[in-house]
């Protein structure tokens, strides 16, 4: 009995590892698989094995090969369905993947193209592979989306992942998508089904993610008489040494340690010593925190167990079946296997505070096209002004013309925020000329009005990824290089720093009859927020023990409720307080009312 005979399932990033077991499953059940990656070796390797499996079966299926295909190149991904809806006709299963670890490191050391490179594969590269797999999609058809647990809700809970913040926001987002898809395609007979598998024993954990984690303590404390940056340059070296054989570890460590030396000017065999000794030892840390990294997170789980990549393999196919995705349509399953231990993170409600601006400067970025928020801008100027601030508006280039004429009252600039450079300059000017800046305030906007998500085109979507999480991010972080300068590449600055950024926006649409899909559709960039902030503050408090916090505002409510300025301004007054800067709560919904 061959369950999926006759099913064409497309299968992203399965040259190796979960993609690579998940193809191997589909094929075991008779179905015929499209495998596709950056790498041609891996995916010939693949297809061999899996050929192998077919004429075992005798289930007539097919093995066809897309390499060189990144899922973030819309063109590359657009060809490939064109192509296969010439040559096969039906494509009955996609699974989202493809994936990479991102930089591993604090978030104001995350190179911002690496950045946005992993929120183009994993969040950009899901949707645009969906949207195009839908050409050749009819009904009955079943998209699968793997992410992560770490991104995922409770109430008053939203779990961070230190070091990982492009990652965060990416994978939030992409279970709010898998549910947003849900809504849109149900009338076309197609299912959405996000699942978050857990911890899973492969060589990206053990190899890249868990390794680098470590690495990056390392960094940020630096590790005896090596400073933080020469642990940065000296990790790049040493973490591909990890689970060699002893000989290329020690070749491995001497070349470092040579390379080290001449930077550091080092010329006499003792001091030479010293260093591969050092060097030596640091590795040795490193591989001694991974290993407790993987160890207390399988002390989060009942069985104290990874799944195997053959498990998660199973899950998805059972996902498939015709019956079962009709009753987890829309979901993101399992519910949760590990049981994370957070702080809250998230408020409804905000503590009445007294606080004024007495001289202080702060910085407020718009990014809008919408009357409301340019409103909601000169409203929180106004104020800040009235309660003795000095304000400095940085509007965004795109923002239309009644912007520059509602703000221009205000000491304002038009900028590119999408420029890191420009974004740099203006707050480093905007710091010497016009005073220290105690707090960044960036206006997202509210998420424009369009009919599906799954039918906007490229280019709209790549507007929507760079104005709710790409120009925050740069926003966010050169607040955070005025607030400690160089703070980025020597973390113990930051110690006891104190500053405010704070994120408001998108909106919940707002009137009497708002649908389930149009508040999908904005929630797939709050869900991306919401993970990324948590993750932020948890490396400036914890990890670099500062008093820098940043803040997430979402206006508007489930039931429509129009947003309140005043309840917004009334946030800024409790974060200049410093009140909230001693709890774990860092995501307000001012407008949200619990009994």
């Amino acid at each position: 009995m061959l369950k999926f005979q006759g099913k064409i399932a497309v299968i992203t990033g399965s040259g190796t590892g979960i993609g690579k077991a998940i193809a191997t499953k589909f094929v075991e059940n008779g179905a015929s698989v499209v495998i596709l990656g950056r790498r041609r070796e891996p995916l010939e390797e693949t297809a061999k094995s899996l050929q192998e499996i077919i004429n075992k079966v005798k289930s007539n299926a097919f093995v066809k090969i897309f390499a060189g295909v990144d899922v973030s190149d819309e063109d590359g991904i657009s060809h490939m369905f064109d192509e296969l809806k010439k040559s096969v006709g039906t494509v009955d299963i996609l699974v989202n993947n493809a994936g990479v670890s991102g930089p591993v490191t604090c978030f104001a050391n995350s190179p911002m193209p690496e950045f946005k490179s992993t929120v183009a594969i994993h969040l950009t590269g899901t949707f645009w592979t969906s949207v195009q797999a839908l050409k050749a999609m009819k009904s009955g058809s079943k998209i699968i989306t793997i992410s992560t647990f770490f991104t995922e809700e409770r109430p008053l809970e939203q779990r961070p992942y230190r070091f990982r913040s492009p990652y965060t926001a990416s994978q939030g987002a992409k279970n709010r998508l898998a549910e947003a898809m849900s809504w849109e395609l149900t009338e076309k007979g197609i299912i959405s089904i996000a699942t978050n598998p857990g911890p899973v024993h492969s060589d990206r954990i053990y190899k890249t993610v868990y390794p680098k984690a470590a690495a990056e303590f390392m960094r940020v404390s630096g590790f005896e008489n090596l400073t933080p940056q020469e642990v940065e340059e000296v990790n790049n070296d040493i973490l591909p040494l990890m689970g060699e054989e002893e000989k290329i570890v020690k070749e491995g460590i001497k070349n470092a340690t040579a390379k080290l030396a001449k930077v550091k000017g080092v010329t006499s065999d003792s001091e030479i010593q010293k260093l591969n000794t050092t060097i030596s030892s640091l590795l040795s840390k490193i591989q001694q925190i991974a290993e407790k990294i993987q160890l207390n997170t399988s002390k989060m789980i009942a069985d104290e167990q990874f799944l195997s990549q053959t498990q998660v393999a199973e899950t998805v196919l059972a996902l498939c079946d015709d019956k079962i995705s009709k009753i987890l349509n829309g979901k993101v399953i399992p519910g949760d296997r590990v049981f994370y231990p957070v702080k809250p993170h998230i408020s409804s409600s905000i503590p009445e505070s007294s606080a004024n601006f007495n001289s202080k400067v702060v910085l407020l970025t718009l990014d809008t096209t919408e009357s409301s928020d340019i409103t909601r801008a000169e409203f929180i100027a106004q104020s800040l002004e009235k309660n003795g601030g000095k304000v400095v508006l940085l509007i965004s280039k795109n923002s239309p013309k009644q912007a520059q004429e509602q703000l221009g009252k205000f000491h304002s600039h038009i900028i590119d925020l999408s420029n890191q450079d420009e974004v740099k300059k203006l707050f480093k000017t905007a710091s010497e000329k016009i005073g220290t800046i105690s707090m960044v305030i960036h206006v997202t906007g509210k998420v424009h009005a369009f009919s599906k998500i799954t039918e906007v085109s490229r280019s709209q979507w790549d507007s929507l990824v760079d104005k709710f999480i790409n120009i925050p991010a740069i926003v966010a972080q050169e607040c955070f290089s005025v607030f400690v300068p160089g703070g980025s590449k020597n973390p113990p600055l930051f110690k006891g720093k104190s500053g405010t950024m704070v994120i408001i926006g998108p909106d919940l649409p707002s009137g009497s009859k708002i649908s389930g899909s149009d508040r999908a559709k904005v929630d797939v960039f709050r869900g991306a927020l919401r993970p990324f902030t948590t993750t932020v503050n948890q490396e400036l408090s914890d990890v670099l023990k500062s008093n820098l916090r940043m803040f997430l505002v979402l206006p508007g409510s489930i039931d429509g409720t129009e947003p309140s300025n005043e309840r917004i301004f009334n946030a800024m007054k409790y974060f200049a307080s410093g009140k909230a800067n001693s709890n774990s709560e860092v995501i307000f919904y001012p407008d949200e009312t619990r009994s």
